[in-house]
């Protein structure tokens, strides 16, 4: 008996070390080819691993759920859209646009009543009588609040902001920019319906689009901008608000003064909607998430990669002032994206990890564009198509390189 478990145990080890010396399974004991030489051996790998953990749970917990909300009210249909509203605009130098933008305004299907306060921050243009003309024509709609200097040391779009406010006759603002046009008649009504989610909103966010032109630039400025709608929008519908954009935003006037207005960055070039957000939120204010495409604006984008350079950078100085949580939450899904990529590229010279490298991305990118797919539609939005991944990798080292030019010169300017 001792003798036969002896010979077994003999056999046994025999096989295991076959096993482990062969390229192959031995054929007496599995006839299947060993898979060892496709498991990744980098330690690089499990980094891009755990990067496309984090990117699914945000597209699956956030951006998905967001995309497949139910559609909102039709704006043919009743709504709480019976209180007054002003609609502020600021602007320098922004004749061309004005002249397209205020008609749009002025026709706007809203049933109760509403003012225009148009801000000519300092133009030395025709801005100031073109719009001394529109108060002429629409004595009770159009108002026209001028700025001749503005104090050292604060920003100029805040405290231009800021007299407007204070000139606004009713208690509900409406916020875009002069080279805006909103998407429809409807976007003021349906702005306003915001207000009513949440058992009552004190901040609406809305989504501003940018129009599409041909060229590679205006493709990546638009999928920039469904990805920072996809974040901003999720998250505060998830409960999390963290940022706005002034081209498509409404607060009511006792936010504002419960913000105490933009006193804690007034002297901060960028933050005129985020930063407020973020002091709202501090707060207690309430805020609503309205992405109907009947309510969306539509800006001109940058022409050039200089000028969206600028702009960007200008938009990103503003989140160090945000919360830690939001911080590190908006962080966390950058830093994922930026380094799948930067793991990536390491992994590229190691052969032995191509395998699993080439399945990993071909999964993550499906996944991906999948919901980013779903964001497009549900946004109403030009579709990107095959470029997705492209604009994805560019996207991001473009983003990496926004915060090491932040980090090294922080200097900025408004126009």
């Amino acid at each position: 008996m001792t003798g036969d478990l002896q010979s077994h145990l003999s056999n046994l080890s025999a096989k295991v070390t076959c096993l482990f010396r062969a390229p192959y399974f031995c054929s007496s004991f599995v006839r299947f080819p060993l898979l060892l030489p496709y498991l990744p051996t980098s330690p690089f790998f499990w980094l891009l691993l755990a990067c496309v953990l984090v990117q699914l749970f945000y597209a699956a917990y956030f951006f998905w759920p967001f995309a497949r909300r139910p559609a909102e009210a039709a704006s043919s249909e009743l709504g709480p859209d019976s209180e007054p509203v002003s609609i502020v605009v600021c602007a320098r130098n922004e004749l061309d646009n004005l002249r397209r933008l205020l008609p749009l305004l002025l026709k706007q299907d809203y049933p109760a009543a509403f003012e225009i306060v148009l801000i000519d921050d300092r133009s030395h243009d025709d801005t100031y009588l073109y719009a001394q003309q529109l108060t002429q024509y629409y004595p009770s709609t159009v108002r026209l609040v001028t700025v001749d200097r503005t104090p050292d040391g604060f920003a100029p779009k805040k405290y231009a902001l800021t007299l407007g406010i204070k000139a606004a006759r009713h208690a509900r603002l409406l916020f875009t920019d002069a080279d805006c046009i909103p998407a429809t008649n409807q976007w003021l009504r349906l702005m306003q319906r915001g207000f009513a989610h949440r058992n009552g909103a004190d901040v609406v966010l809305g989504f501003s689009a940018y129009a599409e032109t041909p060229g590679f630039l205006n493709k990546l400025i638009r999928y920039e901008t469904l990805l920072t709608a996809a974040q901003y929008l999720s998250f505060a519908w998830r409960g999390w608000p963290y940022m706005g954009v002034g081209r498509n935003l409404a607060y009511t006037r006792s936010c504002f003064t419960a913000t105490k207005g933009f006193a804690s960055h007034i002297r901060q070039l960028s933050g005129d909607d985020d930063l407020l957000v973020q002091d709202a939120v501090r707060q207690g204010q309430r805020v609503a998430v309205v992405a109907d495409p009947s309510a969306h604006t539509i800006s001109e984008p940058a022409a050039t990669w200089g000028a969206w350079w600028r702009q960007k950078r200008r938009h990103l100085s503003a989140g160090r002032a945000y919360r830690l949580a939001d911080r590190l939450r908006i962080g966390t899904f950058v830093a994922a994206n930026a380094l799948f990529y930067l793991t990536t590229v390491v992994l590229v010279f190691s052969p032995n990890n191509w395998v699993p490298l080439a399945v990993l991305w071909v999964l993550r990118t499906l996944f991906v564009s999948a919901v980013y797919a779903r964001l497009n539609r549900r946004l109403d939005q030009p579709a990107i198509g095959g470029l997705l991944p492209v604009l994805d990798a560019v996207y991001f080292f473009h983003y990496l390189a926004l915060g090491i030019s932040l980090f090294l010169n922080r200097t900025l300017r408004w126009k």
